[in-house]
């Protein structure tokens, strides 16, 4: 078995492999051969489909619960800001630029690495099977959602996310909304009482004031913001309808379908959900690996940002090297000291989790 130093030195040499090889959502062929032959070279059996690769440890039991490690390898396209090559993997002052460094390559690799380490020990407690997949800054279809038919029944999961290795316990789902408020269509110049833009005003209200019952201790109330609204196309006409789209931030006291029955429930206009699978996810305090990273001097935390723990039916704790704030920024770095911290932290925790002596 390769050291941790080895792994560590191998782990931040394939990010900057994977930084300089192109990787936007759905077009992740080229990482996703970077990371077969990763596990190529280390004699571990894959599977792949589309551009997700999976593996699972050697000594796997069917009857043992199961443990995911997951990241995704697909990039954002980089903004104008950029001043250094996004595809130039380029270390400067401890810093890694890249696109892709930070979100979410840094967790990626680490993830990797500590799987890598445990791939073969034997007697384990659990299950490990790690996936690192594509499409997860579009919300493909063809994305670690796609792969879950694939894996057994999860126990928990572990989402590599920049956290700054602190434990983000909670995370917001997302519901967005199109919603349609009738009317009928008029010439301006005559009496209508019944115009859509003006009847959208107590729908918009009630979105502005309305408040679900529970809230989170993790992640507080759930949030609605409309925050598109359209009608009409002449100043002479009013228009039949007023279209609006609203962005709902779930807590983990609601699923997604609670929160649209509430919705149509109590606005008079006609409501469809863009999607409903991107739910909120949480893992509670007493977790055996929330706790071991508590045992480590981590903190834990409700996170806003959405990733694919969205998408697992799963206890999940999003955790990873990196900080959030720099993910889609220009000029996106990681700090190599955050990759060799996050592969060390990764690993005691597991060895406390699986009570390895």
């Amino acid at each position: 078995m390769k050291n941790i130093e080895t792994l560590i030195q191998e782990a931040i040499a394939l990010l900057k492999s994977l930084i300089q090889t192109p990787s936007f959502s759905s077009e992740e062929e080229q990482t996703a051969l970077l990371i077969e032959n990763w596990f190529t070279q280390n004699n571990i059996p894959f599977e792949r489909e589309n551009n997700n690769i999976w593996a699972f440890n050697k000594h796997f039991d069917k009857s043992k619960p199961t443990l995911l490690l997951n990241s995704h390898h697909d990039t954002v396209r980089p903004n104008q800001g950029y001043t250094k090559n996004p595809f130039e993997a380029i270390v400067e002052d401890g810093k890694l630029y890249g696109l892709g460094s930070n979100d979410a390559g840094g967790c990626l690799v680490s993830l990797i690495a500590t799987f890598t380490h445990f791939y073969a020990a034997e007697n384990l407690p659990y299950n490990i099977v790690i996936v690192a997949s594509a499409e997860e800054e579009s919300s493909g279809k063809k994305g670690l959602n796609s792969v879950l038919k694939h894996l057994p029944e999860l126990e928990c999961a572990i989402v590599g996310e920049p956290t700054l290795m602190q434990l983000a316990v909670a995370e917001k789902g997302l519901l967005v909304l199109d919603v349609i408020v009738k009317g009928t269509a008029s010439h301006a110049a005559h009496n209508n009482p019944d115009n859509p833009i003006y009847n959208a005003i107590p729908v918009m209200e009630w979105f502005k004031t309305y408040q679900f019952e529970k809230i989170s201790e993790v992640l507080g109330p759930v949030k609605m913001t409309v925050t598109q609204v359209t009608a009409g196309k002449q100043h002479n006409v009013v228009p039949a309808e007023c279209h609006l789209v609203v962005d709902i931030r779930v807590n983990d006291c609601y699923n997604n379908t609670e929160i649209l029955e509430t919705v149509r429930a109590n606005v008079n206009a006609e409501v469809t959900p863009r999607s409903m699978h991107l739910n909120a996810s949480s893992i509670p305090i007493s977790h055996g690996l929330v706790q071991a990273g508590i045992a480590l001097g981590r903190t834990t935390y409700g996170s806003p940002t959405l990733s694919d723990q969205s998408v697992l039916y799963c206890k999940s704790l999003k955790l990873g090297p990196g900080e959030s704030l720099r993910s889609h920024s220009a000029d996106e770095f990681i700090y190599i000291n955050e990759i060799e911290e996050g592969i060390q932290l990764y690993i005691k925790i597991f060895t406390d989790f699986f009570k390895i002596k």
